[in-house]
């Protein structure tokens, strides 16, 4: 759901980016056929990546991102020029809690959204390479990028409060540019959306192998297509909002995901090392067979979790369309978006404390298989 989520997210942002192109370049003005047609060839441009293998993905995301980061930092440094520093220098300071909700936004938007397809790539890597460049690579990888965009775009919604609540994105910041300057920007951003998107894909057909369905990877980006392009629809020519819809998404999607951090975190610490054979054996005699093939201790802690999460948690399209609404949404740390936080703790607690309880996970971190375990040839199936 959270790969399918965010090509979703990429697919009509990047519609919006193309439908703007078409304008700014040759007079073509939105309307309900191009925007089908927009969202179709942003879909093949993404499934044509995204079939190929993972070394020519590679390459072509290492020249890709030298050339649409080349455009970025110009138009970067042109937006930069067309600040309103006035109204930046006299903007009263903005409440504590709205930070603290901003900086939760972005942790489920950028880190927590992707934390469970990182070993898709990670997996490529040589064991030689130490954990702690892993780590320093991608935080600063990601987030110098961050950093600076998201300050930029604090800049200009400081000079043009419209910005922040456009219904769409891409248009807002395009007026905001002379012609000459708007088709690289729409040039660079339907890139960028594209190299993000094709990953998505590739990682979402890995993740319904994981689940055990094992279907073909084209009948998987079938799926996917038909999600995003549904979802595409939606966003543009029914929602008609592009915020509302996407904050709801990201608020839902940091629960669950930051549960399975927590439980992921504790067991990755605890444990010292996985058994690579016993992890592609789905059988009753895989040291991972735990209780009737569930690790009890980590459902039970991932599910607690998930329903106090929710209970911290609203979400809205809009301020007078609220469809859920935990009990405590409204307690300090639902109002302060805090209840991603409350989430990973507790399941990380929850599970540290299972763990040590149950002698079929102590038996199984040891290297011993569990007593009542039922012993039977091996059914192994391997994932690849």
């Amino acid at each position: 759901m959270s790969r399918l989520g965010w090509e979703t997210i990429n697919t009509t942002t990047a519609a919006f980016a193309l439908l703007a192109l078409l304008d700014v370049a040759f007079g073509i003005r939105r309307n309900t056929v191009l925007t089908v047609v927009c969202l179709l060839v942003f879909i093949g441009c993404t499934l044509l990546i995204s079939g190929l293998g993972h070394a020519t993905i590679m390459w072509i995301n290492r020249w890709a991102s030298y050339v649409f980061g080349l455009l970025n930092l110009v138009v970067i440094g042109f937006l930069a020029a067309t600040v309103d520093w006035g109204k930046v220098g006299h903007a009263p300071a903005g409440p504590v809690s709205a930070m603290v909700v901003g900086v939760g936004m972005i942790a489920a938007g950028t880190g927590i959204g992707w934390a469970n397809t990182g070993a898709d790539y990670a997996r490529y890597l040589p064991r030689r390479i130490p954990g702690g460049r892993l780590v320093a690579a991608s935080a600063f990888g990601a987030g110098i990028p961050l950093v600076v965009l998201i300050s930029l775009g604090s800049l200009l919604a400081a000079g043009e409060p419209d910005l922040a609540s456009a219904s769409d994105p891409v248009a807002a910041i395009n007026a905001m540019l002379p012609t000459w300057m708007s088709i690289p920007y729409l040039i660079a951003a339907f890139g960028g959306l594209l190299l993000s998107n094709h990953l998505s894909v590739y990682s979402a057909g890995l993740t319904m192998i994981t689940l055990g369905i094992r279907v073909r990877r084209t009948l998987a980006v079938g799926l996917d297509v038909i999600v995003t392009f549904a979802g595409g629809i939606y966003f543009i020519l029914i929602a008609k909002d592009f915020y509302g819809p996407f904050i709801t998404f990201l608020t839902l999607l940091a629960v669950p995901i930051n549960a399975w951090v927590g439980v992921f975190a504790v067991d990755l610490i605890i444990r010292r090392s996985y058994d690579s054979a016993a992890l592609m054996d789905v059988g009753r005699s895989s040291r991972y067979w735990f209780r009737g093939g569930v690790a009890w201790a980590a459902m039970i802690a991932w599910a607690m979790a998930i329903v106090v999460g929710l209970l911290f948690t609203e979400a809205s399209t809009s301020p007078t369309d609220v469809w859920f609404s935990g009990p405590l949404a409204h307690s300090w740390i639902g109002s302060n978006g805090l209840g991603w936080v409350v989430t990973l703790a507790l399941a990380a607690a929850v599970y540290a404390l299972l763990r040590r309880l149950d002698g079929t996970v102590r038996q199984e971190a040891a290297g011993q298989r569990p007593q009542q375990q039922v012993l039977s040839a091996p059914a192994t199936r391997e994932i690849s």
